[in-house]
Protein backbone atom coordinates (compact mmCIF):
# COMPACT_ATOMS: atom_id res chain seq x y z
CA UNK A 1 0.00 0.00 0.00
CA UNK A 2 2.70 2.55 0.67
CA UNK A 3 4.85 1.68 -2.50
CA UNK A 4 1.07 2.35 -4.41
CA UNK A 5 0.42 5.49 -2.39
CA UNK A 6 4.30 6.91 -3.83
CA UNK A 7 3.44 5.59 -7.28
CA UNK A 8 0.86 8.25 -7.18
CA UNK A 9 1.85 10.90 -5.70
CA UNK A 10 5.05 10.41 -8.40
CA UNK A 11 2.64 10.03 -11.19
CA UNK A 12 0.64 13.30 -9.97
CA UNK A 13 3.44 15.33 -9.46
CA UNK A 14 4.85 14.73 -13.10
CA UNK A 15 1.12 15.69 -14.25
CA UNK A 16 1.84 18.91 -12.34
CA UNK A 17 4.72 19.34 -14.27
CA UNK A 18 3.86 18.20 -17.88
CA UNK A 19 0.47 21.40 -17.65
CA UNK A 20 3.27 23.63 -16.41
CA UNK A 21 5.27 22.77 -19.20
CA UNK A 22 2.59 23.00 -21.67
CA UNK A 23 1.01 26.21 -20.13
CA UNK A 24 4.43 28.04 -20.75
CA UNK A 25 4.71 26.72 -24.00
CA UNK A 26 1.27 28.03 -24.47
CA UNK A 27 1.97 31.29 -23.18
CA UNK A 28 4.95 32.40 -25.68
CA UNK A 29 3.63 33.70 -29.05
CA UNK A 30 3.69 31.21 -32.16
CA UNK A 31 7.14 31.18 -34.27
CA UNK A 32 6.22 32.99 -37.48
CA UNK A 33 8.70 32.13 -40.61
CA UNK A 34 10.03 35.31 -42.37
CA UNK A 35 8.21 34.82 -45.37
CA UNK A 36 4.93 34.64 -43.58
CA UNK A 37 2.96 38.08 -43.41
CA UNK A 38 0.61 38.64 -40.45
CA UNK A 39 -3.08 39.08 -41.96
CA UNK A 40 -4.56 42.51 -42.54
CA UNK A 41 -0.83 44.09 -42.53
CA UNK A 42 -0.54 43.77 -46.46
CA UNK A 43 -2.08 46.68 -48.16
CA UNK A 44 -1.54 46.44 -52.49
CA UNK A 45 -0.37 49.41 -53.92
CA UNK A 46 -2.40 51.57 -56.29
CA UNK A 47 -2.40 51.01 -59.62
CA UNK A 48 -1.28 54.51 -60.53
CA UNK A 49 1.65 53.51 -58.32
CA UNK A 50 2.89 50.22 -60.31
CA UNK A 51 2.48 52.31 -63.45
CA UNK A 52 4.34 55.13 -62.57
CA UNK A 53 6.59 52.99 -60.81
CA UNK A 54 8.07 51.80 -64.31
CA UNK A 55 7.82 55.34 -65.84
CA UNK A 56 9.64 56.97 -63.44
CA UNK A 57 12.33 54.26 -63.78
CA UNK A 58 12.93 54.13 -67.35
CA UNK A 59 11.62 57.47 -68.37
CA UNK A 60 12.11 58.31 -72.16
CA UNK A 61 15.35 59.80 -71.92
CA UNK A 62 16.40 56.98 -69.95
CA UNK A 63 15.17 55.00 -73.14
CA UNK A 64 17.50 56.90 -75.88
CA UNK A 65 20.28 56.79 -73.25
CA UNK A 66 19.58 52.69 -73.22
CA UNK A 67 19.64 52.41 -77.21
CA UNK A 68 23.61 53.90 -77.40
CA UNK A 69 25.06 51.46 -74.74
CA UNK A 70 24.89 47.54 -76.80
CA UNK A 71 27.38 46.75 -73.95
CA UNK A 72 25.21 47.17 -71.06
CA UNK A 73 24.79 43.42 -69.19
CA UNK A 74 21.69 42.44 -69.61
CA UNK A 75 20.60 44.78 -72.78
CA UNK A 76 18.28 42.85 -74.90
CA UNK A 77 19.54 42.92 -78.25
CA UNK A 78 16.98 43.76 -80.05
CA UNK A 79 17.22 47.26 -77.87
CA UNK A 80 20.76 48.14 -79.12
CA UNK A 81 20.18 47.64 -82.75
CA UNK A 82 19.16 51.86 -83.86
CA UNK A 83 15.93 52.63 -84.73
CA UNK A 84 17.04 53.62 -88.33
CA UNK A 85 18.20 50.12 -88.84
CA UNK A 86 15.15 48.64 -88.38
CA UNK A 87 12.92 50.40 -90.85
CA UNK A 88 11.50 53.41 -88.92
CA UNK A 89 10.79 57.14 -90.08
CA UNK A 90 13.79 59.24 -89.26
CA UNK A 91 11.17 61.48 -87.73
CA UNK A 92 10.34 58.59 -85.26
CA UNK A 93 14.22 58.21 -85.14
CA UNK A 94 14.71 61.84 -84.15
CA UNK A 95 11.99 61.96 -81.44
CA UNK A 96 13.16 58.88 -79.57
CA UNK A 97 16.87 59.78 -79.34
CA UNK A 98 15.99 63.10 -78.80
CA UNK A 99 12.81 63.68 -77.16
CA UNK A 100 11.10 67.00 -76.46
CA UNK A 101 9.82 67.74 -73.05
CA UNK A 102 10.69 65.36 -70.80
CA UNK A 103 9.47 66.09 -67.25
CA UNK A 104 6.92 66.57 -64.70
CA UNK A 105 4.84 68.48 -63.35
CA UNK A 106 3.14 68.74 -59.89
CA UNK A 107 -0.39 66.75 -60.48
CA UNK A 108 -1.47 68.77 -57.61
CA UNK A 109 -1.34 71.99 -59.03
CA UNK A 110 -4.88 73.61 -59.98
CA UNK A 111 -3.32 74.66 -63.26
CA UNK A 112 -1.81 71.39 -64.45
CA UNK A 113 -3.97 68.70 -66.39
CA UNK A 114 -2.24 65.29 -65.95
CA UNK A 115 -3.48 62.29 -68.40
CA UNK A 116 -2.50 58.69 -67.30
CA UNK A 117 -3.15 56.34 -69.86
CA UNK A 118 -1.66 52.80 -70.46
CA UNK A 119 -2.35 50.09 -73.52
CA UNK A 120 -2.75 46.62 -71.91
CA UNK A 121 -1.30 43.87 -74.75
CA UNK A 122 1.72 46.11 -75.51
CA UNK A 123 2.73 47.13 -72.09
CA UNK A 124 2.90 50.77 -73.15
CA UNK A 125 2.32 53.34 -70.39
CA UNK A 126 2.02 57.35 -70.94
CA UNK A 127 1.59 60.05 -68.66
CA UNK A 128 1.32 63.51 -70.56
CA UNK A 129 0.94 66.89 -68.51
CA UNK A 130 -0.26 70.29 -69.87
CA UNK A 131 0.19 73.73 -67.96
CA UNK A 132 -2.71 75.93 -68.90
CA UNK A 133 -3.23 79.77 -68.49
CA UNK A 134 -6.12 81.85 -66.91
CA UNK A 135 -7.45 81.98 -70.45
CA UNK A 136 -7.53 78.38 -71.05
CA UNK A 137 -4.58 78.13 -73.43
CA UNK A 138 -1.30 76.00 -72.87
CA UNK A 139 1.74 77.27 -72.38
CA UNK A 140 3.44 73.90 -71.45
CA UNK A 141 3.55 70.50 -71.87
CA UNK A 142 5.38 67.18 -70.52
CA UNK A 143 5.76 63.46 -70.44
CA UNK A 144 7.85 60.64 -69.21
CA UNK A 145 6.42 57.36 -71.36
CA UNK A 146 7.32 53.70 -70.78
CA UNK A 147 7.48 51.88 -74.08
CA UNK A 148 8.90 51.44 -77.73
CA UNK A 149 10.19 54.02 -79.55
CA UNK A 150 6.75 54.74 -81.11
CA UNK A 151 5.07 55.57 -77.91
CA UNK A 152 8.08 57.48 -76.95
CA UNK A 153 7.96 59.59 -80.63
CA UNK A 154 4.16 60.00 -80.31
CA UNK A 155 4.44 61.60 -76.82
CA UNK A 156 7.29 63.74 -77.99
CA UNK A 157 5.55 64.99 -81.01
CA UNK A 158 2.13 65.39 -78.65
CA UNK A 159 3.55 67.84 -76.39
CA UNK A 160 5.43 69.74 -78.83
CA UNK A 161 1.51 69.95 -80.74
CA UNK A 162 -0.08 71.16 -77.74
CA UNK A 163 1.87 73.94 -76.66
CA UNK A 164 0.18 77.31 -77.90
CA UNK A 165 -3.27 75.85 -78.55
CA UNK A 166 -6.33 75.94 -76.32
CA UNK A 167 -7.71 73.26 -74.53
CA UNK A 168 -10.41 73.01 -76.96
CA UNK A 169 -8.26 72.95 -79.74
CA UNK A 170 -5.96 70.64 -78.38
CA UNK A 171 -9.28 67.88 -78.67
CA UNK A 172 -9.29 68.14 -82.74
CA UNK A 173 -5.60 66.31 -82.26
CA UNK A 174 -5.99 62.60 -83.83
CA UNK A 175 -4.37 59.90 -83.89
CA UNK A 176 -4.04 60.06 -87.55
CA UNK A 177 -1.94 62.92 -87.83
CA UNK A 178 0.43 62.32 -85.55
CA UNK A 179 0.96 58.37 -86.93
CA UNK A 180 0.84 59.86 -91.13
CA UNK A 181 3.55 62.33 -89.34
CA UNK A 182 5.42 59.78 -87.89
CA UNK A 183 4.96 57.37 -90.78
CA UNK A 184 3.83 54.95 -88.20
CA UNK A 185 3.05 51.31 -89.19
CA UNK A 186 -0.09 49.68 -88.99
CA UNK A 187 1.07 47.40 -86.67
CA UNK A 188 2.40 50.95 -83.89
CA UNK A 189 -0.70 52.79 -84.67
CA UNK A 190 -1.89 51.90 -81.21
CA UNK A 191 1.20 53.88 -80.01
CA UNK A 192 -0.35 57.37 -81.66
CA UNK A 193 -3.69 56.57 -79.98
CA UNK A 194 -1.83 56.36 -76.55
CA UNK A 195 -1.01 59.93 -77.18
CA UNK A 196 -4.51 61.28 -78.25
CA UNK A 197 -5.97 59.69 -75.26
CA UNK A 198 -3.48 61.19 -73.00
CA UNK A 199 -4.34 64.42 -74.41
CA UNK A 200 -7.87 64.17 -73.91
CA UNK A 201 -7.06 62.50 -70.22
CA UNK A 202 -5.10 65.50 -69.40
CA UNK A 203 -7.29 67.99 -70.45
CA UNK A 204 -10.23 66.24 -68.47
CA UNK A 205 -8.43 66.39 -65.47
CA UNK A 206 -7.52 70.26 -66.17
CA UNK A 207 -11.40 71.29 -66.75
CA UNK A 208 -12.69 68.81 -63.38
CA UNK A 209 -10.07 71.07 -61.18
CA UNK A 210 -11.04 74.54 -62.60
CA UNK A 211 -14.79 73.51 -62.10
CA UNK A 212 -13.92 72.10 -58.68
CA UNK A 213 -12.02 75.48 -58.06
CA UNK A 214 -15.08 77.42 -59.14
CA UNK A 215 -18.03 75.47 -56.52
CA UNK A 216 -15.18 76.38 -54.00
CA UNK A 217 -15.46 80.31 -54.73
Amino acid sequence: APVRTHRSQHNTSKSKSRIRHNATKCSRPPRRSPLQTPKNTYQLPSSEHCIMLGVCRLGAAALARSAAAPSVPGLLPSAAVPLSSRGYHKNVVDHYENPRNVGSFDKTDVNVGTGLVGAPACGDVMKLQIRVDDDGNIVDSCFKTFGCGSAIASSSVATEWVKGKSVEEVLDIKNQDIAKHLSLPPVKLHCSMLAEDAIKAAVKDIKAKRDAAQQLN
